[in-house]
């Protein structure tokens, strides 16, 4: 009888585990590209929905930020009070589901900073007196970082920009509250 040397056996072992191999590797990169797959387009429905949530979130704020001069320029809104219009939106059953959406759907950062821009709006009194004493740079800056956080959520992550960047583009303020 012949003696089998190493290389023999090393060929049949070769021969044995390769297909064997070949079909572990294709299963397992068949099951991280539907995992990936399955992950984008979760991705892509939930990056809907926080859209959805963080424009309606955003409106009362995009309306108190208008200059009186733009809120007018529209003719439905000439004898609108803005203010109160805001007001109104954010007190509405609509803008409290949003609320509950934008907490469901929303990234940690963008829940935590709205959550921070809000308990700043709670803690003043709803008195006069009280929200004319509000500090408009604490105010502005939570909303700068709200804006920056929601950037960052829809793939800005690594943005350079900070909260009063996001505020100059519409607040004429904006450098005299950073510096101030």
């Amino acid at each position: 009888m012949e003696e089998i040397n190493w290389i023999e056996y090393l060929t049949a072992f070769g021969s044995v585990t390769t297909p064997i191999l070949v079909l572990l590797l294709s299963a397992i990169g068949w099951r991280i590209r539907t995992r990936l797959e399955r992950k984008m387009e979760l991705e892509d429905k939930l990056r809907d929905d926080r859209i959805e949530a963080y424009n309606k979130i955003l409106e009362p704020f995009i309306i108190l930020l208008m200059t009186d001069q733009a809120w007018k320029a529209d003719p439905k809104n000439r004898k609108r009070d803005k203010n109160k219009l805001a007001q109104e939106k954010m007190l509405s059953l609509d803008y409290k589901e949003q609320a509950f959406k934008l907490s469901l759907v929303g990234s940690d950062s963008v829940v935590k900073s709205y959550n921070n821009l809000m308990q700043y709006f709670y803690s003043m009194d709803n008195t006069q007196q009280e929200a004319k004493n509000a500090d408009p740079k604490i105010m502005m800056s939570l909303l700068g970082k709200f804006l920056l956080e929601i950037r960052k959520s829809m793939g800005n992550q690594v943005t350079s920009l900070d909260n009063w960047d996001m505020l100059e583009w519409f607040l004429t303020d904006a450098r005299k509250y950073r510096d101030g």
